[in-house]
């Protein structure tokens, strides 16, 4: 917790880039509290003692008994995995379960189990039904990408392959994605949803090196939609997980596996036509081939400075473009990778449709955008902690200094160029490493989809309470958090604790809309007595906490924090809540 206070004093300087948005707190804010240092470790080794009791209680978890998918894939640029993926799962695996109709697009999405059709026995619905089985968010998150590359391992992908080089799996199974998107549901969404041209849907053609945007204004009715498809333009989704509850799930799952923002777009092609033009994208790109066949051309950057592109190219001719480094049909079940800054280009051939879905995720993820935020924080920390930083520059260092003396020999020069040289190494023991993580993490949470529930999940949170209206009265009202009950975070990766302006904030998911930052950010103000306490529920999970042990200053403290995390959809208890 001292990092967070720390962090928090930082920001109460006003040293962060990024303004804290308003937060609709009611009352007064306590400030931090300053506890002595000797009882501020011993909360610390507390807290460290009753997690290594935690884990060495806990019983070994499901994903342990994960199947693996071994793989003779050779360490070469490009990829191609012919053997088809192993089964997931026993046979016999129940369906997915079906919930609730879908959100209305625009609302603040409740985190429900997913509500979706899956063919029976499906590779998605088995490996689904699988990750419903596993009671950690993250080992979840790994299994569902561990699918998703199968059978490449992902030691080895990410080791060798991520943002490297481009690679092709090829499955031999056309239907490994059935379920997750189809053209027929493109067609009921434009029939029942409120898609939106330019909003929504974007309808473009490449013709004779010249690309198109034919959007007419207001809603993409199916009239509309389907004549311009016929005229030969690709209708690009931009935000199916806004629309269908199982790309929301597939999303909201694989965010925690890249602890980067995950989005999406579908691309529906008419045959024998090309939508768009070769061109770089600022995202690691996951191509996942639904229906229909696709001709692929890849390349590399060009040049040193289009590697891992920060930005988005224009639209290129086919004369700036070299020989691709892959050229190869997708066919149903196939899936395609390419670092962000790898040319692409895709058309249709031989009379048949096309219909993918592209997985991007890590845009603006750099060292270079951490280090963007942190080193205006580090020199201005120094300028107040070093006297070095505030002495003043030689009076005449613009005698020697500039693009007109770059190529004096002036030892003043010399010696200039060292000053700057030992300051800017000093910096580093000024940068708020931590403050500035803190407040990507927050950034991150404000970008993720809201979480999708497994019923184990449903059924022992706030959502799972059997509380309801009947005969003239609400019933089943009054269930309470006791000291004695056990209780750990929802998920993993749903929350995140804040240092702001000298107060601790905890930042959320759980009222996330999956339509992108439709919503302000989320958050609940942690007083200073319940901030250890806070602490160890998140480093805890996936174990259980007992109410009553965790590190508060009263039974107050424990009761009204636990309560505030349970109202909001926070905390799972590990028995149903009774009624008093």
């Amino acid at each position: 917790m001292d990092g967070l206070r720390a962090s928090a004093g930082l920001l109460r300087r006003g040293r962060l880039r990024r303004r804290r948005q308003t937060q609709p707190h009611s009352g007064s804010v306590l400030a931090l509290s300053l506890r002595p240092r000797k009882i501020r470790r011993q909360l610390r080794r507390n807290i460290a003692s009753r997690m290594a009791a935690l884990r060495a209680q806990a019983l070994p978890s499901e994903d342990s008994e994960d199947s693996r998918v071994e793989s003779t894939t050779p360490p070469a640029h490009l990829v191609e995995a012919q053997t088809p993926p192993a089964r997931l799962g026993p046979a016999s695996a129940p369906p997915a379960p079906r919930l609730c109709a879908s959100q209305p697009l625009g609302a603040a999405a409740p985190p429900w189990t997913p509500a979706t059709e899956l063919p029976w026995d499906s590779p998605l619905q088995r490996v689904l039904a699988e990750l419903s089985r596993i009671p950690s968010s993250r080992r979840r998150a790994a299994r569902l990408f561990e699918w998703l590359i199968a059978p490449m391992p992902p030691e080895h992908f990410y080791r060798r392959l991520w943002e490297r080089e481009a690679v092709l799996v090829r499955r031999q199974d056309h239907t490994y994605y059935q379920g997750l998107f189809s053209t027929a549901d493109l067609d009921s969404m434009l029939r029942n949803e409120e898609v939106q041209f330019g909003q929504h849907l974007d309808a473009a053609r490449y013709i004779n090196g010249r690309r198109e945007t034919l959007n007419p204004p207001g809603r993409a009715l199916p009239a509309a939609a389907w004549s311009l498809y016929q005229a030969g333009c690709s209708l690009r989704l931009l935000c199916p997980q806004a629309f269908s509850a199982t790309v929301w799930q597939f999303l909201a799952v694989l965010q925690e596996q890249f602890g980067s923002m995950a989005g999406s777009n579908v691309y529906l092609t008419p045959p024998n036509s090309q939508g768009f033009a070769p061109h770089y994208d600022d995202i690691e790109a996951f191509v996942l081939q639904l229906e229909g066949r696709k001709l692929w051309r890849v390349y590399r950057p060009r040049v040193p400075n289009e590697e891992l592109a920060l930005t988005s190219s224009p639209n290129f001719s086919q004369e700036d473009l070299g020989e691709p480094v892959l050229q190869t049909v997708l066919e149903p079940g196939d899936l395609l990778y390419f670092p962000r800054g790898f040319i692409h280009q895709a058309e249709c051939q031989d009379g048949v449709h096309s219909l993918h879905l592209t997985v991007s995720t890590y845009q603006r993820n750099t060292w270079g955008d951490f280090l963007e935020a942190i080193l205006p924080l580090a020199v201005q920390a120094a300028m107040e902690e070093n006297v070095e930083f505030r002495r003043g520059l030689p009076r005449d260092f613009m005698d020697y200094m500039g693009a007109q003396h770059s190529d004096s020999k002036d030892p003043r020069r010399t010696a200039f160029m060292e000053k700057v040289r030992v300051l800017v190494a000093r910096l580093g023991h000024f940068a708020p490493v931590d403050a500035v993580a803190d407040q990507r993490a927050k950034d991150f949470i404000h970008d993720s989809l809201p979480p999708v529930l497994t019923d184990r999940e449903r059924a022992l949170s706030v959502y799972g309470l059997p509380i309801r209206w009947e005969a003239g009265e609400p019933v089943n009202v009054g269930a309470q958090l006791t000291t004695e009950t056990e209780v750990h975070m929802l998920q993993d990766g749903i929350a995140r604790l804040v240092g702001e302006g000298g107060h601790l904030f905890l930042y959320y998911t759980v009222e996330n809309s999956r339509v992108y930052h439709l919503e302000e950010p989320k958050c609940l103000e942690i007083y200073p007595q319940q901030a250890d306490a806070m602490e160890l529920l998140l480093r805890s999970y996936p174990e259980f906490v007992r109410v009553g042990d965790l590190p508060c200053d009263s039974v107050e403290d424990q009761l009204s924090l636990a309560t505030m995390l349970y109202d909001k959809g926070l905390l799972l208890t590990k028995m149903p809540l009774a009624l008093n």
